[in-house]
C-alpha cells in the first residue's frame, strides 16, 4: 500500500502541502492541468525551488485575480460539483470543506448553510484543498499519516479582526489531536491546513514503518532564522514491520451502575469507534465494589467516546491519558476442518508468523450445529491452519 506521512515540525498551510508533494515527485503541469477543470478564472500555479535554512523545497503560489472571497459552503460545493476533477477528488474536497464548514459554524453559533467563508471561501484556498485532493490521488498515496502539529503563537490577523493562535478555526479542527506550540510568534499551522490534514490523517504520532521512495519539502512564505520554514513529506510502501501509534486512553471508575448495563456500553464504544475496551474489578470509596473502565481509542475519536461514556454509564468524569501501542500485521487464512471452514486470524512480522488463532464465532456456530465440544474444532482449526503451513 503507497502511504505518506507529513512531517509538520513547522506547521501546515494549503501551498506547503502542494509544495511538498510536487518536490515528493507530483509532475506540476499535471496538476496545474487538473486545477484548470475547477473552472476558475485567472488562476496561475507559481512553482519556485527555494532553500529554507539550507534545505531545498519547492515554493508554492497561487495567483488569482480579484476575487469576492465571502462564500457559502453550498457555492463551493457547485463550483467542486461542476468541475471535470476525478469524482474521488470531489468527494474529498468536498469532505474537507464540510469539515471546516462544521468548526465555523460551531464557533459562529449558527447553522453549516449559513457559514460565510472568508479566507478559506476565496480561490487560493479552493485550490489548495481541491489540489491537495487531486495531489494525493495523483501521487497514488491510499493512507495518509502525520506528525504532531506546530500550531505556532501570538496573534493573525483575520477577516474577523486580530485573533489568538491558533486561530478558533484551527483550534476547533485540531481538537483531540495532538499539538504543540513552538518557534516563532506567528500562526504556523493555518485553518487549510487543520482541515486537510484532521480529515484525511489516519493517525498522529511518528512515522509509520515504510519502504522510502521520496521525500519532498513545501516552503512557507517566511524564512526563519531559527528553522527550516518547511513542511516535509515522506512518500513510499507501507512496510509489514510492526509499527508504533500513538493512542488515547480514556478511564472511567464506576461503583454505582447496574452490571446488566456493562455488555451493552462495551458495544457502543466498540460502535463508535474504539479500539479496545476492558473492564477491571476494583474497590471504590467506602469499601464499594466496582471497575475501571478503560477504553483505548484513536485521539480523533476522544469526544465522541467521552460523550459515550456520559450517555451510557452513571460516571461523573473520565480521565485522558495518552500511549504507545506497538502492533503486528494481522491477516485472515481460512482452513477446512471435519467440521467445516474456520477463519484464523494470523498476526505476522515481515515473513513470519508471530501468532495465529481461529475465530472464536466460528468455532462456536460449528460446534453447536454438530453437536460436539467447541475444543474439538478449535483444536482441528489449529491442526489444519498448521499443516497448511
Amino acid at each position: 500500500m503507497r502511504i505518506a506521512y507529513l512531517d509538520c515540525f513547522s506547521g501546515i498551510a494549503g501551498d506547503m502541502l502542494l509544495g511538498a508533494m510536487i518536490d515528493a515527485g507530483l509532475d506540476a503541469d499535471r496538476l496545474r492541468a487538473e486545477i484548470a477543470k475547477l473552472g476558475l478564472p485567472g488562476v496561475e500555479l507559481q512553482v519556485e525551488k527555494t532553500v529554507r535554512r539550507g534545505i531545498t523545497g519547492s515554493d508554492v503560489k497561487v495567483l488569482t485575480g480579484p476575487d469576492h472571497d465571502h462564500r457559502h459552503l453550498s457555492t463551493i460545493e457547485r463550483i467542486i460539483d461542476g468541475s471535470d476533477i476525478s469524482e474521488s477528488a470531489k468527494q474529498t474536497a468536498k469532505t474537507i470543506f464540510r469539515r471546516l464548514g462544521e468548526a465555523e459554524a460551531a464557533i459562529h453559533g449558527v447553522s453549516i448553510e449559513q457559514v460565510h467563508f472568508h479566507e478559506v471561501g476565496a480561490v487560493d484556498a479552493i485550490v489548495d484543498i481541491c489540489g491537495a485532493a487531486i495531489g494525493l490521488e495523483l501521487l497514488g498515496v491510499q493512507k495518509l499519516y502525520c506528525s504532531p502539529l506546530n500550531l505556532g503563537s501570538g496573534t493573525v490577523k483575520a477577516a474577523h479582526g486580530v485573533m489568538p493562535v491558533p486561530a478558533p478555526a484551527t483550534a476547533a479542527l485540531v481538537k483531540g489531536l495532538p499539538s504543540y506550540s513552538d518557534g516563532p510568534a506567528m500562526e504556523l499551522t493555518t485553518p487549510t491546513g487543520a482541515a486537510i490534514v484532521s480529515t484525511l490523517c489516519q493517525s498522529f504520532g511518528p512515522m509509520p514503518a515504510m519502504a522510502i521512495e521520496s521525500i519532498g519539502y513545501g516552503a512557507g512564505d517566511k524564512d526563519f532564522q531559527d528553522r527550516a520554514n518547511l513542511l516535509r513529506m515522506v512518500v513510499g510502501e507501507s512496510s509489514q514491520a510492526p509499527e508504533a501509534t500513538e493512542v488515547l486512553v480514556i478511564e472511567a471508575n464506576i461503583d454505582d451502575m447496574s452490571p446488566e448495563w456493562a455488555g451493552y456500553v462495551r458495544g457502543r464504544l466498540l460502535d463508535e469507534g474504539a479500539l479496545d475496551v476492558t473492564m477491571t474489578p476494583a474497590y471504590m470509596k467506602k469499601d464499594r465494589p466496582g471497575y475501571v473502565l478503560s477504553v483505548l481509542a484513536k485521539p480523533l475519536d476522544r469526544d465522541r467516546l467521552a460523550d459515550v461514556l456520559f450517555a451510557e454509564t452513571t460516571t461523573i468524569g473520565v480521565r485522558y491519558s495518552s500511549a504507545w501501542r506497538r502492533v503486528l500485521e494481522r491477516t485472515w487464512a481460512t482452513v477446512g476442518t471435519p467440521y467445516g471452514e474456520v477463519r484464523v486470524k494470523v498476526a505476522s512480522e515481515g515473513d513470519q508468523v508471530r501468532n495465529f488463532a481461529p475465530e472464536y464465532e466460528d468455532c462456536k456456530k460449528l460446534a453447536q450445529a454438530q453437536s460436539v465440544p467447541l475444543k474439538a474444532v478449535w483444536h482441528a482449526a489449529v491442526q489444519a491452519y498448521q499443516q497448511s503451513r
